[in-house]
């Protein structure tokens, strides 16, 4: 009888360790922002419309989708969710490889309007369309795509390691791939999540 009255008490605690793990391990809306802000610097900020009315947003971050339970324990620790820190983005490596993207990008950019490039679903860049380059431009372009995905890569690593959490690298990825897509230009090409091309 006793078991009985302290299980659903123990459930809720357990439902509470739970929930203030989720909020404090990987701060999504930081995250979000943070991609964001590198995405503006990257393509430039007049070129970087605000997400469209109906564009996917993050599961994470859908509020409607969160079961009540979820919702009410997130209400009762209010603390845990508040103390989910900004994502450092200014270290001396994020920075570097921020200004090596922005200055490759005058040259990706037309490419990503012809649809010869387009963003994969991984948040890398991938050659879509060849036949869109001059046959004396496609090793140049293959090059450019190459140095682009190492800087990508690097840089998702090093947001991880300088907010002192590498565990975090495949979350950074993951936002990062929602938020190029919802901040590309209107006709650039994209993978959705099963790896089909669309376009913006």
């Amino acid at each position: 009888m006793i078991m009985l009255r302290t299980a659903p008490l123990f459930l809720l605690a357990l439902a509470l360790t739970a929930c203030v793990t989720i909020n404090v391990y990987f701060p999504a809306v930081a995250a979000e922002q943070a991609a964001d802000r590198i995405i503006q610097d990257v393509w430039g900020r007049e070129q970087s419309p605000p997400p469209e009315a109906g564009e996917p947003q993050s599961r994470l971050t859908d509020d409607h989708a969160t079961p009540l339970a979820v919702r009410v324990l997130n209400a009762l620790v209010p603390t845990a969710a508040a103390a989910s820190p900004d994502l450092d983005i200014s270290s001396p490596a994020i920075r570097q490889l921020t200004a090596s993207m922005e200055a490759r990008h005058s040259q990706l950019q037309p490419h990503y309007q012809s649809g010869a490039i387009g963003l994969t679903r991984d948040g890398q860049i991938t050659v879509r369309d060849q036949s869109a380059v001059p046959l004396a431009d496609r090793n140049r372009l293959r090059q450019l795509v190459s140095d682009e995905n190492a800087d990508r890569q690097n840089l998702y690593r090093q947001i991880a390691v300088a907010n002192g959490h590498p565990e975090w690298e495949s979350d950074i990825r993951q936002t990062f791939a929602e938020r190029w897509v919802a901040n590309a230009r209107s006709g650039w090409y994209y993978q959705d999540r099963q790896g089909n091309w669309q376009q913006k």
